[in-house]
């Protein structure tokens, strides 16, 4: 089994061509995200699933999700199967796209970083999906962040957290946080890990991620002009619920992921 990874060749000659067609695409989609969320995600944005079935706004959701990665060159591929609402879904983390991704397979309550609520387009796009934002290094918000999931859980709500705290680089996994699956015990709902897995031809790509020291501007319009890549989503599967034992749950959700993200071309 290879464990090689690969990123887009360095001279790509027909990048200007894709920016040529995709950024037009691009903000006629931004233009109708806007409509979407103003006509529909207002008034129906706390919709739940009922029976198994996904609310009109939560399909809404994964459409225009799925068209902007397409928008992009990424391909969504769910692999495996999310479990019906509530859950707490447990993701591997890289950047922005992420968010999308994840929302491309199933509408649900992110947990970010603070500073995502001002970033252009996404930042609103998150908060009229119901993204619950955490300022880093506070205690006192994360103790609300944490009231907050387990009451959208107990309301039938799924939450989808990035449980390493952060973006990793060139894709290394980084080491979970055992408290925010404290959540999911309070609520008394199931965990499931997914990877978040870029590849083409099979053969995973770590670079679809933020470089180190790039910032989200640099992504965006870097990634806007990329080569076609598969953008996988991998449901897991759940991991048991262990009260007296949270850091194993992180760490069994990290081992789940980490052999997901492995290559399996020879």
């Amino acid at each position: 089994m290879s464990t090689e990874t690969v990123s887009a060749p360095d001279r790509d000659l027909l990048r200007p061509l894709r920016y040529l067609w995709r950024v037009p695409l691009l903000l006629l989609h931004i233009v109708l995200g806007i409509l979407l969320c103003s006509l529909i995600l207002s008034w129906n944005r706390h919709a739940v699933m009922k029976n198994g079935q996904e609310p009109f706004a939560h399909r809404t959701i994964r459409w225009w999700s799925t068209v902007l990665l397409r928008i992009f060159g990424l391909r969504s591929v769910r692999v495996g199967q999310p479990l019906a609402d509530p859950v707490l879904f447990v993701a591997n983390h890289t950047s922005w796209v992420d968010i999308e991704l994840l929302h491309s397979q199933r509408a649900a309550c992110f947990v970010a970083k603070a500073e995502i609520a001002s970033w252009p387009l996404v930042g609103w796009l998150a908060a009229s999906g119901g993204t619950i934002f955490h300022r880093r290094g506070s205690n006192h918000s994360l103790a609300t962040v944490m009231q907050v999931m387990v009451d959208r859980l107990r309301g039938q709500r799924s939450v989808a957290v990035f449980p390493e705290g952060g973006t990793g680089h060139n894709g290394v996994l980084r080491v979970f946080h055992a408290r925010i699956f404290q959540a999911a015990l309070d609520a008394e709902v199931a965990v499931q890990p997914v990877a978040l897995r870029f590849a083409r031809d099979g053969r995973r790509v770590v670079d679809a991620g933020f470089r180190e020291g790039e910032n989200f501007m640099q992504n965006f319009l870097r990634l806007l002009g990329e080569a076609p890549l598969d953008a996988e989503v991998h449901f897991l599967e759940p991991v048991p619920a262990m009260p007296e034992a949270r850091r194993r749950m992180a760490e069994l959700s990290r081992e789940r992921i980490a052999a997901a993200l492995e290559d399996r071309s020879a």
